[in-house]
């Protein structure tokens, strides 16, 4: 199963909020509801990753480096966990698999890889901010008009 780690996930939510407005680690741990040693973590990373920037003193606290229209899900997930690989042959180390290059499959694997990029790169934080409109679910078959 492919899942985004708990910590990313985190990492979304913090960054959601720090879009509306900006806090110390204290405050987005309270707004958020997410355990302050955690929520330092995370922003540890984002600040390293040029995601997030901070301030000391009085009016400090941390805050978006940059617009969320320009920072993606693919963004986040490269500063919290590292590039995006769904499998070894597909991970930025060239001997992460020890049958690279001689795999019939690499190369499907590879465009697979670059797929779920370009859609979590497609994505960014200000489309996380935004709740999407309920989807209805057509419940009713169709009727198959071969049968009849």
């Amino acid at each position: 199963m492919l899942r985004i780690t708990k910590l990313t996930d985190y990492a979304i939510v913090v960054l959601t909020n720090l879009a509306s407005a900006t806090g110390s680690s204290t405050a987005l741990a309270e707004r958020t509801r997410i355990p302050r040693p955690t929520v330092s973590k995370i922003l540890k990373e984002l600040t390293r990753s040029g995601i997030v920037s901070s301030q000391r003193g009085v009016q400090g606290g941390y805050q978006l480096a940059r617009s969320p229209e320009t920072i993606s899900i693919a963004d986040i997930i490269d500063a919290v966990e590292g590039p995006v690989a769904l499998t070894e042959c597909s991970s930025v180390e060239p001997e992460a698999c020890e049958h690279a290059g001689c795999c019939p499959v690499e190369a499907n694997w590879l465009r697979i890889n670059q797929v779920v990029r370009r859609a979590l790169g497609g994505i960014s934080l200000a489309d996380m901010t935004r709740p999407l409109s309920p989807q209805l679910i057509n419940l009713v078959r169709p009727r198959d008009t071969a049968r009849a």
